[in-house]
């Protein structure tokens, strides 16, 4: 057991090292930590997710050690159930769960619309389960071992590939095309705004528009935090910004913060929607907040985020889904991160959204993976849900995503530039969006069954010295 903890330790610490690295150029540039300090933070981090599989390989130890290698053959229930509930505690980080390895294999992604990107990860595990046990067997074991294997992934490539094709999702449905604003604005223009550059934002976002809608589109969504000032808290601003919906006369989907003042003073990462009237149609609070960015899990034992804490405020969560009606249809978003949570769009898609849309600002992390990663778990949502993923980010990537993962277009990162793309208002649903994280759910308990069934063997005793029978 020892050892399965140590081994699960390091290789969890290289799997997140490895895609987490980022948070530190985060914390040593926007937060203001020391570089030495914010790569330890990060390796904290990453020491912390470890801890996941650092249980699944003390789980599997424990099985494989009174059942065999058969036991192997538990690794996708005792995998899937400590990757779902990493995205639970500490408000939860299911960032890159092993099923999103899986995205751009459109064949096998499919598997997502049943079982979710947690299915997915039962897959992975499983496949390399079977490999692991055709290694350490021999003969006929062996042979179907790995002949099974095959045949599942051939089975469900075959599936998948004969969805994609099929494609009734992209003629179904009320077409609409959406326009994505990508204004690129500097983090440190966002950071530290001067009169001018605000004013250079602001007319750069309103240019874009107005460019969008002569090339077509009926809905336009700006990102994450574009509004260069508070909207709500700035007369001028929010005039201008209600103005040009009327002078389109299209429906605008903006991120901003909000500032309410009763009954409690509380400051949330809102997005507010604009009907063509110009009149706000709905404002959906941020539910999911970044943890160590807009909120501090463990606050008064993480001092030495201090210089965090003091950089930026606190937001308070929202509580609950919003739909956004656009031109008579239910949509919805997610603002930046929350688009990992697979149960929020699950949320939404049950409430009656038609379209998925999320808006985010991904210009902290610069040129690292993490935008990709960010834009990848994205279209695992739209997989899942058989809905279309519309994605406006200010430095990239923005882009629609169909309810198969493909993509209809996308952005490079760090570049000015409005994108204006077909969608469709669907109103299917797919087998997962019905059962949602069952999968999950069943591995948590297959996995406490057999904890509880295989009991520990009797350790060897010596022989009596009476003579037997």
């Amino acid at each position: 057991m020892r050892r399965a903890l140590w081994l699960g330790l390091i290789t969890g610490f290289v799997y997140f090292v490895g895609t987490v690295y980022w948070t530190s150029t985060v914390l040593a540039v926007f937060g203001g930590m020391p570089m030495i300090l914010a790569i330890v933070a990060m390796m904290l981090l990453a020491a912390y997710l470890a801890i996941y599989p650092a249980i699944t390989a003390m789980v599997m130890a424990r099985l494989i050690s009174q059942g065999g290698r058969t036991a192997l053959f538990f690794l996708p229930a005792a995998w899937i159930a400590t990757e779902y509930l990493r995205g639970f505690f500490f408000g939860g980080f299911p960032w890159v769960p092993f099923g999103n390895s899986q995205v751009t294999m459109l064949a096998v992604a499919q598997v997502a619309s049943v079982f979710g990107v947690y299915g997915l990860s039962a897959l992975v595990a499983f496949v390399n389960a079977a490999i692991a046990f055709a290694l350490l067997s021999t003969g006929r074991s062996r042979v179907i071992a790995g002949a099974a294997t095959v045949a599942l992934l051939v089975g469900v490539a075959a599936w998948g590939s004969w969805r994609v094709a099929e494609g009734s999702l992209t003629r179904e449905g009320t077409v609409l095309r959406v326009g994505l604003i990508q204004g690129n604005v500097a983090q440190t223009d966002k950071l530290n705004p001067t009169p001018q550059s605000m004013r250079r934002i602001f007319t750069s976002y309103l240019a874009m528009t107005r460019d969008a809608v002569r090339r077509g589109a009926e809905y336009v969504i700006w990102p994450e935090s574009s509004t260069p000032f508070t909207f709500g808290r700035d007369a001028v601003g929010e005039a201008a910004l209600r103005d040009l919906a009327r002078e389109v006369g299209v429906p605008i989907l903006f991120g901003s913060d909000q500032i309410v003042a009763e009954p409690e003073l509380r400051q949330y990462n809102a997005a507010f929607l604009l009907g063509p009237n110009g009149e706000t149609q709905a404002v959906y609070r941020k539910i999911h907040l970044v943890p160590f960015g807009e909120f501090i899990p463990l606050q008064e034992w993480l001092t030495f985020v201090a210089p965090l804490v003091k950089r930026y405020l606190p937001f308070d969560a929202g509580d609950e889904v919003v739909l956004l009606p656009v031109n008579g249809h239910p949509t919805s978003t997610a603002i930046c991160y929350e688009v990992v949570f697979p149960s929020l769009m699950r949320d939404a898609v049950l409430m009656g959204s038609q379209l998925l849309t999320t808006v985010t600002n991904d210009g902290w992390y610069g040129t690292s993976s993490a935008p990709y990663q960010h834009f990848e778990m994205a279209s695992m949502r739209a997989i899942e849900e058989g809905r279309y993923m519309a994605r406006s980010a200010n430095t990239g990537i923005s882009g629609v995503v169909d309810p198969y993962g493909r993509v209809v277009q996308a952005s490079a990162i760090f570049e000015q530039v409005g994108l204006v793309a077909e969608v469709r208002l669907l109103t299917g649903r797919t087998i997962y969006s019905q059962i949602g994280d069952v999968i999950a759910y069943v591995g948590m308990a297959l996995t406490l069954i057999a904890l509880v069934v295989v009991r520990p063997r009797a350790k060897n005793v010596a022989h009596s010295s009476k003579p037997r029978a």
